[in-house]
């Protein structure tokens, strides 16, 4: 028999974000929830809006008004209006767009949007079905609620730092700003949590999540290890501190990554390659995390006079897991990459037709990436000032 997928239309398409958040975490979150559909309406601030339309280089476009990657990294699926919200044709705006919106989004220190006239008791006055989530630094209340929040300070202060780089005497940042990108992504999980409340309850609530809480939410196995067994993870490089072998070994013309996640896997590599995978100090995956130099060692000599594409067939073919270590060309290039859109093709107004990175979901009854069928370009700082007054004069009329 053969099933039919009936189309059902991207699963946010009848929720409407207002997006007041700026830099990378707020606007993360939106652009997710964009990708699955939801109108997400960007306001930000005359003349310059949000702070990462001036960060680069690399910027693109016309010199006079260039356009920042950066922006068009987090962005996408978004309309953007400008609204000076110390005014009071700002405020007035603001208020008829919360009126009729689901969720709200907002980044601010803690207070500011209190001050600006907009405390929560008036958001659910204005709307009581509105979501709002709240993005801080390191929470919005504690000894240090309220702090300013920037990525690679909450790297540092919240732990991840410490487990990054080559060895504990040299912390090392992760490559992008990866505090930003969970709060965004646990914010969009609170948010499509309070919405399916809401279908029960009729009422919106408060959503609050921190880059601080982002980063503790992801030590997994290395917080229990300190939590519980009362041991303080440091940086190792590029080897798995609970697993062996499980990590980054050279070859002849390279280096190869290896993850033997089980005791089957790791026999079958030592054994393919001439080890003994039950010599004293190799026999059980916690004598070879003891060992790790010695393990090390012998792979590394093992593989000395092979080519990195000889060993990832001989892994494939005994059923190792193993891969190459992709710069991002190779990524983006990466016919498997294309084929999971995650690159996707938007008509920028400005730009023309370009190559963005996709959303990392798919659903099953649609080719796309993400719940749309079709993606929106990052928009120009207040293209859609007058579409969007607009519409909220059509449904006051």
């Amino acid at each position: 028999m053969t099933a039919t997928v009936r189309h059902m239309g991207a699963p946010l398409d009848d929720i409407i974000v207002i997006d007041l958040t700026r830099a990378l975490a707020g606007p993360h979150c939106g652009m997710m929830l964009g990708d699955m559909g939801a109108r997400v309406i960007k306001v930000e601030t005359p003349g310059g809006g949000d702070e990462s339309r001036g960060w680069g280089p690399p910027f693109v476009g016309p010199q006079e008004d260039p356009i920042s990657t950066y922006f068009l990294s987090c962005n996408r699926n978004k309309e953007s209006v400008t609204l000076d919200l110390k005014s009071a044709d700002g405020s007035a705006m603001l208020a008829r767009l919360v009126a009729r919106a689901d969720v709200l989004l907002e980044n601010f220190r803690p207070g500011v949007l209190d001050r600006l006239g907009f405390p929560i008791e008036r958001l659910h006055e204005l709307n009581p079905r509105l979501v709002v989530l709240r993005i801080s630094g390191f929470g919005h209340d504690g000894p240090e609620g309220g702090r300013a929040g920037y990525d690679q300070i909450a790297q540092g202060e919240g732990g991840i730092m410490s487990l990054t780089g080559t060895d504990p005497a040299h912390p090392q940042r992760v490559g992008v700003p990866i505090g930003d990108l969970l709060a965004g992504m646990y914010g969009a999980y609170g948010v499509v949590a309070a919405l399916h409340e809401r279908n029960r309850t009729g009422r919106g609530r408060v959503v609050r999540t921190s880059l601080l809480a982002s980063i503790v939410g992801v030590h997994a196995f290395q917080g229990t290890r300190y939590t519980v067994a009362g041991e303080v993870g440091r940086a190792g490089g590029n080897h798995h501190p609970s697993i062996c072998p499980y990590g980054l070994f050279e070859c002849r013309d390279g280096i190869i990554q290896l993850s033997c996640g089980s005791q089957g896997l790791w026999e079958k590599l030592a054994t393919d390659f001439g080890i003994d995978p039950l010599a004293p100090g190799f026999a059980t995956n916690r004598e070879r995390v003891e060992n790790r130099d010695a393990v090390t060692a012998a792979l590394n000599a093992a593989f000395a006079d092979h080519d990195l594409e000889e060993l990832l067939d001989r892994m494939a073919q005994i059923g190792i897991p193993a891969g190459r270590v992709r710069s991002l060309d190779e990524v983006y290039d990466w016919e498997q990459t294309r084929s999971q859109g995650l690159v996707i093709g938007v008509d920028h107004p400005v730009l023309g037709p370009i190559e963005i990175p996709g959303p990392p979901l798919r659903l099953d009854d649609n080719p796309y990436a993400g719940g749309r069928s079709t993606h929106l370009p990052p928009p120009l700082l207040g293209e859609h000032n007058d579409s969007v007054r607009a519409w909220l004069d059509s449904l006051d009329a």
